[in-house]
Parts: structure tokens; C-alpha cells; sequence
């Protein structure tokens, strides 16, 4: 059967898009240009913009056009003996920037006071690039005592890093990975669209005396990010 004509075009330009043919940042051609090349409707031509946007291969700047966007994916091994995320992308030539949003005590959910055993803490909420590409939201609650005591260093730098520095060992990091949705503050973060599938990754790390000192969870675009593990006998 036939696919409707919307689709047909869409996945001709996606074809393009993963050929090469239209490379990272550029711009597709406009509507009256897909309205003359496959000779149909502007709301055709739209509805495979659309398509395109879905599936996180294109970006619209209003007033500027269609463009392709980055499609390079930065792969983080979840590793034993632990390799934390800025050394482990390191390897992989990715530099990791920080955009700190938020960084003040505040009194924590319930679920959070239960986990490291205190009423307040420090919230940091941050961005994370990737060679410069938004590509991660993070969310942290970390001790109140070593919040205060390395917020300069915490606002710029990775948190484990940060503490492993100062003498304070991650000893284990309990972690769950699930899928969300973005809601309209991590759309507008991430720069994708309302409802854009997103990876959680949930942490809590702990010393060598099972002591919690950070919890929080990373929340990323899965066509920039994704986790790999292995798993032996």
C-alpha cells in the first residue's frame, strides 16, 4: 500500500538527512520549495516538516527556516571500577560544559529527606553540554555541609569530581534508568518539543560507611545521549 504523500516526502528527506546529503545545521528547503519539487499542498509539505521534527531530525527556527539537527549521540559506559561522566567522555574527545541554573539550600521532598537523612540540602539544577549542545538536565541534591562548603567549585564543575578532589570517595552509586516526556521546562532546556521522549537516569552515591551524599537524577535527550553497560559472569 501506498504511504500517504506527507510520508512519502518526509522519508525521502530523511534519507537524505542520514545519507549526508543535508549535514548538521543545514537548512532544508522551504515549503514552497517541497510544494514545487513534489508538486503538492503547502499542509503536505508541512505535514512532513512535522514528521521530520517528531523524530528529533530537524529543528524549526521561527522566522529562519527548517534545519537539520546534530545528530551525533555521546555514549556514557556505566563501568566497574566506576569511571565518572566527564573523564569517561573525555576519552571519547567529548568535552562536557556546565550551565548552572539553580544552586541554593532548600528544604527537600520527602523522598530525598528519607534518603540522605536530612530536611535540608543544597538543589543544584544544571545543564550539561556536550561539545557545546545542550544535552542533559541535571538535578541534584547534595549534603547541605558540602554544598556549603564547595559551592564555587560545584556551580562550575561535575559533583562527583568535585568531591573525589576534596577527599570525600564515592564509594557505590545506586542507579535506575526509565523513560519520561518532556514537560514544557525541559522543552524549552533541551530544545526539543512538548512530550519528546527523555532517559531519567536516578542516582544516589554513597562513601565506603553506606553514608548518602548526593541523590538526584539526569534527565536526557535520547537521540545526544545514551548509557552502555557490560555485564559478565
Amino acid at each position: 500500500m501506498a504511504l500517504p504523500l506527507h510520508l512519502a516526502i518526509s522519508e525521502q528527506l530523511r534519507d537524505r538527512i542520514l545519507s549526508g546529503d543535508y549535514c548538521s545545521g543545514d537548512r532544508l528547503p522551504s515549503e514552497h520549495q517541497l510544494m514545487a519539487e513534489f508538486e503538492v499542498s503547502r499542509i503536505t509539505a508541512r505535514r512532513a516538516i512535522s514528521n521530520l521534527t517528531q523524530q528529533g531530525l530537524v529543528t524549526v527556527k521561527r522566522g529562519k527556516g527548517v534545519f537539520v539537527a546534530t545528530q551525533q549521540k555521546v555514549t556514557y559506559s556505566l563501568s566497574n571500577p566506576m569511571v565518572f561522566l566527564e573523564a569517561d567522555l573525555d576519552r571519547h574527545g567529548v568535552t562536557v560544559g556546565i550551565q548552572t541554573l539553580v544552586f541554593e539550600a532548600v528544604t527537600v521532598p520527602s523522598e530525598v529527606a528519607a534518603i540522605l537523612k536530612c530536611s535540608i540540602a543544597h538543589l543544584q539544577k544544571k545543564i550539561l553540554l556536550f561539545n557545546g549542545i545542550h544535552g542533559c538536565v541535571d538535578v541534584t541534591y547534595i549534603l547541605p555541609e558540602l554544598g556549603a562548603a564547595y559551592e564555587s567549585e560545584l556551580r562550575q564543575q561535575m559533583t562527583f569530581t568535585t568531591l573525589e578532589r576534596h577527599g570525600i570517595t564515592i564509594d557505590k552509586i545506586d542507579a535506575t534508568i526509565s523513560c519520561t516526556q518532556a514537560d514544557y521546562e525541559t522543552s524549552e532546556q533541551l530544545d526539543v518539543t512538548l512530550g519528546h521522549p527523555l532517559i531519567v537516569y536516578r542516582h544516589t552515591a554513597y562513601t565506603e560507611d553506606n553514608c548518602a551524599i548526593v541523590h538526584g537524577e539526569s534527565i536526557s535527550r535520547g537521540d545526544r545521549f545514551c548509557y552502555s553497560a557490560q555485564i559478565v559472569r
